[in-house]
């Protein structure tokens, strides 16, 4: 089964630590970033998330990262692990950004 405990990294270089996956998959960890559009230096961030933990250990999850040490945006990441073929454990994600906007009227340019 996947384990998500543990260090992973995107293609990208931002790397991400899942410090321990409770019983009920519940987890926390911190996201480091390689790539951001903020003016603040990049910082370690806190993610919390869940883990749908399923018999044939290829679970989906999710997780939301608050950017709060540099940045005004929050993200949200859905995904699933898979057994590779090579035996190592693969994360496929899909991710959503908001940032803060000043007025409702700039609302559509708010999430990426």
């Amino acid at each position: 089964p996947c384990n998500l405990t543990g260090w992973w990294e995107n293609d990208l270089g931002s790397k991400m630590q899942v410090f321990k996956v409770g019983n009920d998959g519940t987890f926390s960890g911190e996201y480091h970033t390689a790539v951001s559009s903020a003016k603040k230096p990049i910082q370690p961030c806190p993610l919390t998330g869940s883990q749908h933990l399923d018999e044939d250990g290829q679970c989906t999850f999710g997780f939301t990262v608050n950017w709060k040490k540099f940045s005004d945006s929050t993200a949200v990441f859905v995904g699933q692990c898979f057994n590779g073929d090579d035996g190592k454990e693969v994360l496929h994600t899909s991710w959503l950004l908001r940032e803060k906007v000043d007025s409702e009227p700039d609302d559509w340019k708010a999430t990426r």
